[in-house]
């Protein structure tokens, strides 16, 4: 009987232990979920959303904001504080509680920390983590000139690459170099970038564009094949060096009945239009060195059959009207 009552004084006690622990166990969750929620906002609202800061969303941009542009504002658990909207005409955004928050002429992340100050000195949240999130930029957009179909200024909706915004303008025209420079707002060296010919070239070089870039878009170096050849007109220089030649070779050669021994070549000096000779008929019998071509030179190959003079007036009419091709 002794033994008996002995067990049960045990198990008792035992199991007032036991109550005791889980008695600590729930009283420090209780802490640790009151220590949580003290950064949270008192109000309605029971949703909460990721911390924007910890997936990455802050922006890190240095472009300003300005009126007109759309912005996403996110509140770390908070989701009936987060707004979005467009910048209003006097450079402030609505917001609930806090009202309107200039932020026209600052940074995503200058916009953020002033937001957050706000909310703190207005007493609406303990601990704010703000994350703006710029999705249109309308106050700058993005100027394309030179020889693109349609130059103008394109809007800086979204991210832009350089060739989305060569196709928003129409593409190149004939006359296009095979370079574009571009411009950026708050730097004093524009960058020069080669229009590649293959695939691999246009993903390497289809850099990203920003609100304020200008795009310019030269014109090429042209030579004018006319007279007798296969196929006259206006040959477009690329990055290699052009030569007569190569630019009769792209115009189909001297056609039948061509005086390739009166081919002469017009190019524009300081002190006006010089006539210089071109030995063609020893240059296709490789019996002279080739001869290098300038932009705006003529080569004039004349026919045999027909009595034509070297005329300047005449042969720069005709450059001025004639098809342009580019060199293979």
């Amino acid at each position: 009987m002794n033994r008996l009552s002995n067990s049960v004084s045990d198990l008792l006690k035992l199991a007032f232990v036991l109550f005791g622990l889980g008695i600590q166990v729930i009283s420090g969750q209780s802490d640790s979920l009151r220590r949580v929620s003290e950064h949270n906002y008192a109000g309605p609202g029971d949703a909460q959303t990721p911390n924007p800061r910890q997936m990455g969303g802050a922006s890190t941009s240095s472009l300003l904001i300005g009126t007109g542009d759309e912005v996403e504002v996110a509140i770390y658990d908070a989701p009936d504080l987060s707004v979005h909207g467009r910048v209003g005409a006097d450079g402030t955004i609505s917001m609930p509680l806090i009202g309107y928050v200039p932020i026209a002429g600052l940074t995503s992340s200058q916009a953020e920390a002033s937001i957050e100050e706000r909310l703190l000195r207005e007493k609406v949240l303990n601990n704010p983590q703000v994350s703006v999130y710029v999705k249109e930029y309308t106050g700058s957009g993005i100027s394309v000139t030179g020889e693109v179909s349609k130059p103008g200024v394109y809007s800086a909706l979204g991210p832009h690459r350089l060739f989305d915004i060569l196709q928003d303008a129409g593409g190149l025209t004939d006359r296009a170099s095979d370079s574009v420079i571009i411009s950026h707002r708050d730097s004093e060296h524009p960058r020069t970038v080669e229009l590649p010919r293959d695939a691999d070239g246009l993903s390497r070089l289809n850099v990203e564009l920003l609100p304020g870039d200008t795009v310019i878009v030269p014109k090429a170096g042209i030579v004018y094949v006319l007279g007798a050849v296969n196929k006259p007109g206006g040959y477009v220089l690329n990055s290699e060096a052009g030569t007569v030649l190569r630019v009769l070779a792209a115009a189909g050669g001297p056609s039948q009945g061509a005086a390739v021994g009166g081919t002469k070549m017009l190019r524009r000096t300081p002190a006006g239009l010089q006539e210089l000779p071109v030995p063609l008929k020893k240059l296709l019998h490789a019996k002279a060195m080739d001869i290098p071509v300038q932009a705006d030179d003529i080569v004039f190959v004349p026919n045999s059959r027909l009595k034509q003079v070297l005329n300047a007036g005449t042969l720069a009419t005709t450059a001025s009207t004639a098809a342009i091709y580019r060199l293979p």
